[in-house]
């Protein structure tokens, strides 16, 4: 059977029907704005029927109702809907005994103007079933558990919800977007539903959303494109109850880029070829080393990312597109972190050894101590930093050398 809904924006009210269910995607937004929820409600519970529910007049709502619902009275907002699956409905409360509602009350429904699409608590990995995505030694960093660009979105089925979409950039792209099980996946079909009812109280914010219908066109990865609300990111993140960063047990965390919490562990940044295929690689460590004994509880973050350069360290040279790794473990006091290090020492050994047949030139380690290492396929870890040093101080003495000539020439004041 199908859905229907039934809207009102001021005085006006109107129904309209709902598509049936159809595919499911990626990352799937948790909170919702249903009737039933009784999270929804200032009580903890659903209203009952000797309840007078309560809408706050200047707060806009979709709200979904999945069953029939008797109450003594409801005030609606000034801007709203209500989406009714098959069956369900409201009626006035004839006095009859209503089990489990002896004294009836007041019940006001929730505030949910501030959940933000930019909150990494707020969003889950599922399968494209739209089952629970099941644990495992790969995990996301914060920026990369909000939707990327290349991304698919999923608003469960047979939900409602309200998303702020307040962003640092005028338009955050995705694959696609399902709604009440309808994927929309072409511009044209997401720029159709945004001119519908329901759009504006389901998303609200400066950002826009769109949808390109395409995915990753490189086999090296793709950056997830959410570094400039990184911020944004971050603070959601800190304002989650239970969810602040922990107190890192080592003396030099790392702090690796799209992730806000320092870590005990380690780093590996790649440089990499056309050849390199970042999903074979994730897979190829999986199989040969996370899946060792001695590895049990080290998880590995791999996408790519733009590090800015800079020249002399003063001069911006742009952002260089690499493969971060980050690599933790669930190791606790002074373990912390040292299964993770061991594991990235392996992988280092492993480039050194194969990274030219992978598509990868050189690889960059840095571990929580504070201690750094660098291999480039083909040559001598040690011999490369010794040639990068000289060279960086006779580059050095050349320029202020230079400067102290034009300074002594009356060239440069």
């Amino acid at each position: 059977a199908g859905s229907q809904c039934l809207s009102w924006t001021g005085l006006n009210w109107f129904f309209c029907s709902l598509p049936a269910a159809t595919a499911a995607v990626y990352k799937q937004w948790i909170p919702n704005t249903n009737f039933e929820t009784a999270s929804n409600w200032d009580k903890g519970r659903v209203p009952c029927a000797r309840d007078v529910v309560h809408f706050d007049k200047d707060k806009v709502v979709s709200v979904f109702v999945g069953s029939p619902h008797a109450l003594t009275d409801m005030y609606l907002p000034l801007n709203g809907e209500f989406l009714l699956a098959a069956g369900a409905a409201f009626t006035a409360f004839d006095g009859s005994w209503d089990p489990g509602c002896d004294s009836g009350g007041t019940v006001r429904f929730a505030d949910a103007e501030h959940r933000s699409w930019f909150d990494p608590t707020l969003w889950r990995d599922v399968l494209p079933s739209g089952e629970l995505r099941p644990g495992g030694p790969i995990f996301s960093v914060h920026e990369e558990r909000v939707p990327c660009r290349h991304d698919d979105v999923l608003f469960q089925p047979e939900t409602s919800f309200r998303v702020n979409t307040d962003s640092a950039q005028p338009v955050i792209q995705l694959r696609s977007i399902s709604v009440m099980g309808q994927e929309l996946n072409t511009p044209s079909s997401w720029a159709g539903y945004l001119g519908g009812p329901s759009a504006p109280l389901q998303f609200h914010g400066n950002g826009t959303l769109q949808v390109t219908g395409t995915g990753c066109p490189d086999k090296s990865g793709c950056a997830c494109g959410n570094a400039l609300d990184g911020p944004r990111i971050c603070a959601a993140l800190l304002r989650a109850p239970g969810r602040q960063c922990p107190e890192p047990a080592c003396q030099s965390p790392l702090q690796p880029l799209g992730h806000c919490c320092g870590i005990c562990g380690a780093t590996i940044n790649l440089e990499f070829t056309p050849d390199f295929d970042l999903q074979k690689y994730q897979d190829k460590l999986v199989q040969e080393l996370l899946s060792q004994p001695r590895y049990a509880g080290v998880q590995l973050a791999m996408s790519k990312v733009h590090r800015a350069q800079t020249f002399l360290g003063l001069v911006s040279r742009g952002a260089a597109p690499l493969i971060q790794m980050v690599l933790i473990d669930d190791r606790a006091g002074a373990q912390a972190g040292t299964a993770a290090q061991q594991l990235a020492a392996d992988i280092m050994q492993d480039i050194a050894q194969h990274g030219e047949a992978l598509g990868i030139s050189s690889g960059r380690m840095e571990v929580a101590t504070g201690s750094t290492a660098t291999g480039q396929v083909g040559s001598p870890p040690v011999s490369r930093i010794a040639a990068g040093t000289v060279m960086g101080l006779l580059f050095s003495l050349l320029f202020l050398g230079g400067i102290l000539f034009l300074y002594r020439r009356g060239k440069l004041r």
